[in-house]
């Protein structure tokens, strides 16, 4: 063989050689593709089947709450109903009775106020005269026993009036006051305070702090 052929030889070879290894390197990278898209798709499906579960989860878990919010109350029974009724009314009739009662007992004294207020009126003028006929009564005359006998009498009225609430309004020396005093003149003295109550014509009362007339009187300018 000549030195020509055994180069040529030796090229062809090294071809094959050549070409044997590129053909092993790409079956090697087909099946690392391979690995790889199976390794790709195996995550997939894991991924999937998670998100499913938790899908399915989510579900059940809606669903018993719906079924727990919307799970019926077990009805009452009748009897326990119409007991419950019946203890409604009842205590509305006693708050109503209850209302009731006192609303008659204020009524009931505001009634008696007004009465007693009434009869008090008629009477002071009763005393009003008792008072304008021991007061035209001389020392001489006091003497007499009828007319002790009618001081006495006066006396009476006036402590059962006192222990009734009737108190006189206190009017000759006090400041004028509206809420008791009836100013019907008025007079000009130095002496005398501005304002100043310096003598009564007809005694007030009062009932329970109630005006029941108001004193007649004269004010100091």
């Amino acid at each position: 063989m000549t030195q020509e052929e055994m180069v040529k030889e030796a090229v062809e070879e090294a071809k094959k050689a050549a070409e044997e290894q590129d053909a092993a390197q790409e079956a090697a990278g087909e099946d690392t593709e391979a690995v790889a898209e199976e390794t790709v798709e195996e995550e997939a499906d894991s991924e999937a089947s998670e998100e499913e579960a938790l899908e399915e989860t989510a579900e059940e878990g809606s669903e018993k709450g719906a079924k727990g919010l919307f799970k019926r109350k077990p009805k009452k029974d009748k009897k326990d109903e119409q007991i419950e009724e019946l203890k409604d009314k009842l205590t509305r009739q006693m708050a109503e009775f209850d209302n009731f009662r006192k609303r008659t007992e204020k009524e009931k004294s505001a009634m008696y106020e007004i009465g007693a207020k009434d009869i008090i009126e008629k009477i002071l003028p009763v005393v009003d005269n008792f008072e304008r006929g021991l007061g035209a009564v001389t020392e001489e005359q006091k003497e007499d026993s009828f007319v002790s006998g009618m001081e006495m009498i006066y006396k009476q009225i006036m402590t059962t009036l006192d222990s009734v609430g009737v108190k006189a309004i206190e009017a000759v020396g006090n400041e004028f006051d509206p809420d008791f005093h009836n100013a019907v003149m008025h007079v000009e003295d130095e002496e005398v305070g501005e304002n100043i109550v310096v003598e009564e014509f007809q005694k007030g009362y009062t009932y329970r702090d109630t005006v029941v007339r108001h004193s007649m009187v004269k004010v100091a300018n």
